[in-house]
């Protein structure tokens, strides 16, 4: 094995996709390595989300490859990317309302049940085993992420941050390898977002990668260990957060975009 393999998880090699005429994401390249957290930036409309749906198979590259763990995943199914380890959250919040926390979780494993459907129907002795190991599973990461006493509760019931926090929890329990995380500061408070911090972190901690996208210049910059801009589809920078901060291509990408990306001047833990 390579020792770029060794110290890489994912890797887009030149990755492009055209939508007509328009090309969204034009020859993008850069990795994430194990337990590591990237972070993808950009201005609104730069081709972010779609480099996230070019990963996880919502979209056909045009051009490039694509690899996960060694292996070109170039244009799989959205199910198959996932069974290789890749996990995702959206921008919107996906939860089925008038479920409890727990069965909103549960959802996440449903890749790795070992019970065929029709076992479920007859309630046979290993479908109600494997059943309460689920269940075991996901009270033990509820409370690792704080959620256990709102187990029971309806998710609808749940302020907004909470509610991405759930969520979170549905793409943790599948065990992923790489957490694709698009927009999940988006709506919280600052107390929330210090909570996502946290989270994020505790994360890379259990040695799970996760990529990045968030407009929230004050998250980005106190989780990530390394950080690609791009703007019109294109790669402009790359570095560690103290790099990409004073980068003057950055910057101008940034110039006449929301108050809010000012914030991407600022020092890490320091509100703009």
């Amino acid at each position: 094995m390579s020792a770029a393999a060794q110290t890489e998880l994912l890797r887009l090699d030149g990755v492009g996709v055209r939508f007509g005429g328009l090309k969204a994401v034009d020859a993008l390249s850069f990795a994430v390595g194990p337990a590591q957290v990237v972070g993808l930036i950009g201005p609104n409309g730069a081709g972010k989300t779609t480099a996230f749906n070019l990963i996880t198979g919502v979209y056909k590259p045009t051009e490039g490859r694509v690899s996960f763990d060694g292996r070109d995943i170039t244009g799989w199914a959205p199910h198959r990317v996932a069974q290789a380890g890749i996990f995702r959250t959206f921008q919107t919040i996906r939860l089925f309302q008038g479920q409890s926390v727990v069965n909103n979780v549960l959802a996440g494993l449903h890749l790795r049940t070992r019970q065929a459907w029709w076992q479920g129907l007859l309630a046979t002795p290993a479908q109600r085993r494997e059943e309460r190991e689920l269940r075991e599973q996901v009270m033990a990461l509820l409370e690792r992420l704080r959620l256990d006493k709102l187990a029971l509760e309806d998710v609808a019931s749940l302020p907004y941050g909470v509610q991405r926090r759930v969520e979170l929890a549905r793409a943790l329990i599948a065990k992923p390898r790489l957490l694709i995380l698009d927009e999940p500061a988006a709506g919280l408070n600052d107390q929330e977002s210090a909570e996502l911090n946290k989270t994020i972190l505790e994360v890379r901690a259990q040695g799970i990668s996760v990529l990045l996208v968030e407009h929230d210049m004050n998250v980005v910059m106190n989780v990530t260990d390394h950080i690609v801009c791009i703007n019109f589809g294109r790669k402009i920078a790359e570095g560690t957060p103290e790099t990409i901060r004073s980068h003057p291509d950055v910057i101008e990408a940034y110039l006449g975009t929301d108050d809010d990306d000012d914030a991407l001047l600022a020092p890490a833990g320091e509100a703009a």
